[in-house]
């Protein structure tokens, strides 16, 4: 058995989301659940806006700012509904007043972000990246995008869980946004890369994201917003997802999912321990090169995606015989290795490898690849 650590049943979980979180996280979860701070209860007992847990809730803030090096003009929020309902909630925030957005379609997730727009306005494709077969295996080139200059913002998604590709690094903000104006905000779903690297808030007008890859559990929602961009929401926006009013309650408007911030925070100090954002960045290269090398030295295994531009965090592969898909998910669950299978749409296999899968994991998954494909291949 290739097992995740010393705590008994603990597999390498390679699934997309909800995904692993640190063992470390989890023992000091379990230890708090009944008895949290000495007050005799769970965190998910105590009020949303009692002292002691808006004193968790502004640290946690705190520690995420500090990782990725936020400005202090940008508001940190906590919310519901995942990067999907964001779809919703960011046009909504955001589209008026010109009623119009730019969305870049680079994938399965941001496709489906720029249909979810269009009920709110008028959406401008600035490029797709689907190929004949309707598949996203590359990037659309910088000089085929045409964003509309007088739309209210520019959307991608840093990184495309299902298909397993993503913008390699966003040198500077006249590259990213290519002839867009400088005054035109960029929004961005990072769910999966977010903590994962270094990242230049500054060239962001939001950022959002599910917290379920790289924070924490299903539920909770955080949007980094350029305070600038408050203030502009439809009037039919619901009042719990007005990125105004989140704000001015500091994020407890309604009652927030409580436990995932708790959650979150904990993943936070665990960061920070590890030496933050830049030390597991070395590591989830060190991770990806592993994984991208056993698959390419291959002639078992394969990768359709423009190594230009392939994901760090969902690494896709297929096996040359298909047939084998079933014992290879059969053996490798049996090996410790669980969650590869891949996305629906896409088929194959997936291991995502987020920032608390560690390298002995990855390690794990190539050798038993190399050990299943002397057997089959």
């Amino acid at each position: 058995m290739y097992l995740a650590s010393s705590a008994p049943h603990r597999m390498f979980n390679f699934s997309p989301g909800p995904a692993a979180l640190p063992t470390a996280v989890l023992e000091q979860a379990a230890a708090e659940m009944l008895n949290w701070r000495g007050m005799g209860v769970s965190v998910m007992e105590v009020s949303h806006r009692g002292k002691a847990f808006m004193e968790l809730a502004a640290k946690a803030r705190d520690d995420f700012r500090s990782l990725l090096h936020i400005p202090d003009r940008y508001e940190i929020l906590f919310m519901q509904g995942g990067a999907i309902a964001e779809n919703s909630i960011v046009p909504l925030n955001l589209m008026p007043p010109t009623g119009k957005a730019n969305y870049l379609v680079t994938g399965q997730w941001s496709a489906r972000s720029a249909k979810e727009a269009a009920r709110y306005g008028e959406v401008k494709l600035v490029a797709h990246g689907a190929d004949a077969q309707g598949r996203y295996r590359s990037l659309p080139p910088r000089s085929s995008w045409q964003i509309d200059p007088d739309a209210s913002y520019l959307h991608l998604c840093i990184n495309e869980t299902i298909d397993g590709l993503a913008f390699d690094g966003l040198v500077d903000r006249g590259e990213l946004i290519h002839q867009a104006p400088v005054h035109m905000p960029v929004v961005a779903d990072v769910s999966s890369t977010i903590l994962s690297e270094p990242l230049d808030v500054a060239q962001f007008g939001v950022l959002y994201g599910g917290a379920q890859k790289n924070i924490g559990p299903a539920g909770l929602t955080f949007v980094i917003v350029h305070r600038d961009l408050l203030g502009r929401a439809h009037p039919l926006c619901p009042a719990a997802f007005n990125y105004q009013i989140v704000s001015d309650n500091e994020s407890m408007y309604n009652t927030p999912p409580t436990f995932g911030i708790y959650l979150a925070g904990l993943v936070f100090e665990w960061l920070i321990e590890q030496g933050g954002v830049e030390t597991m960045a070395r590591i989830n290269a060190e991770k990806a090169r592993l994984l991208y090398e056993t698959i390419d030295q291959s002639g078992f295994y394969s990768n359709p995606v423009d190594p230009a531009y392939r994901s760090k965090m969902n690494v896709c592969f297929f096996l040359s015989d298909e047939g084998l898909n079933d014992q290879f998910l059969k053996e490798s669950d049996e090996a410790g290795l669980v969650a590869l299978k891949g996305h629906r749409l896409v088929g194959g296999m997936r291991a995502s490898i987020y920032n608390a899968m560690p390298l002995a994991g990855v390690k794990a998954l190539t050798s038993f690849m190399q050990s299943f494909e002397k057997r089959y291949g």
